[in-house]
């Protein structure tokens, strides 16, 4: 059996899916979330997933024919393209723009209109990245990031709320507490050093992120403008959207079309199982362009055309000396110089392997 894996990496961790190479869009064949570690990059997790997808796969006698690993800035890319490009360590792996596998998932699954433009709100962990796509070409247009919205900031809001009612949480607690709002309408918060305990609604949980929401609500704005665009909807993607708060808020204050993508926080590890494969045996590098994908290794010339661009090279050498020599005869005999005398000029020779 041939599968296919797709990684996306993030501020957080990884997240890997197998699926089949012939049928890339059904439920995952196998699937996994690996956590960042303290101090570790995004290659790091994302290379971590890829051992764990395969040696799983291994034991089940499967081969992973390809893989494709996701990356937001040009940082991530150059750590994940240095760290599979290591001798021998990862074969047949591309590197693809998180936005592009996005748009390939959400078009597969009919998310996205046939015309027009749309935004892609993908809240993660670390921050907001809004996309402005053409959905005539499934193109992205425009892209802004913003790492003051996001799940950790609304973990660190919601643990300021908990520590003015005087119950003490860590990170870890209170992005629980955010994750249970998002399915239930109340949480019963309790400190477990005191014992102390809180009460917190959903209706005070969408206090807290209303500002952040609308601020996101403006930053969408300024790039329809910037680009002369109205969008025909926008799409939640990313692992913390699952808040109803925020399709509410965006719907009112945008007036379009909002929806959230089924199982957000996959869309980008989905979308890049797609994209590898498309091509399961090629490695290829990233582009950098917005929207680029991965683009073919540079092709290398062949024996012939660089024989004849040394033969070029060299009779332009011969044609400036040629030249120099000229100027040198010209001079006249009283200031230093020799006589001109009659020269016959050959021509250009030919391209040596011009038959």
């Amino acid at each position: 059996m041939v599968l296919v894996l797709g990684v996306s990496a993030g501020a957080s961790g990884a997240r890997g899916i197998v699926a089949h190479s012939d049928q890339p869009q059904l439920s995952p064949i196998d699937s996994c979330v690996v956590p960042r570690r303290s101090g570790g990059g995004v290659e790091d997790s994302a290379l971590r997933a890829v051992a764990l997808m395969r040696a799983a796969a291994a034991e089940r006698s499967e081969l992973i024919s390809a893989t494709a690993i996701t990356y937001r800035t040009e940082a991530q890319a150059d750590a994940i393209e240095a760290a599979v490009g290591s001798p021998g360590r990862h074969q047949h792996v591309r590197v693809v723009n998180e936005a592009e596998a996005q748009l390939r998932y959400l078009r597969l699954t009919e998310q996205l209109p046939t015309s027009g433009s749309i935004i892609l709100y993908d809240l993660g962990s670390s921050g907001l990245t809004l996309t402005l796509a053409d959905c005539d070409s499934d193109t992205v247009i425009a892209t802004r990031r913003n790492t003051v919205i996001g799940g950790d900031s609304y973990d660190a809001l919601l643990r300021w709320r908990l520590a003015r009612a005087g119950v003490t949480a860590d990170p870890a607690l209170c992005r629980r507490y955010r994750e249970a709002l998002s399915t239930v309408r109340v949480v019963t918060a309790e400190d477990p050093a005191s014992g102390g305990r809180v009460v917190v609604t959903r209706a005070d949980f969408d206090d807290l992120v209303a500002a952040g929401v609308h601020h996101s609500a403006s930053l969408i704005r300024q790039i329809l403008d910037e680009n002369g665009r109205t969008p025909d909807g926008v799409v939640l993607v990313g692992g913390c959207v699952h808040t109803p708060s925020i399709e509410r808020a965006l719907r009112s204050a945008l007036h379009v079309r909002v929806s959230t993508a089924p199982e957000p926080a996959t869309v980008s590890a989905r979308g890049a199982v797609l994209l590898a494969g498309d091509r399961p045996t090629r490695v290829v590098r990233v582009v950098r362009a917005i929207g680029g994908g991965a683009r073919p290794p540079k092709p290398t010339p062949s024996r012939r055309k660089v024989l004849a661009a040394l033969a070029i090279t060299g009779m332009l050498g011969i044609t400036v000396g040629g030249v120099t020599l000229l100027n040198q005869v010209d001079q006249p005999a009283d200031q230093g110089g020799t006589s001109a005398t009659q020269m016959e000029v050959a021509g250009i020779p030919k391209d040596p392997f011009d038959r």
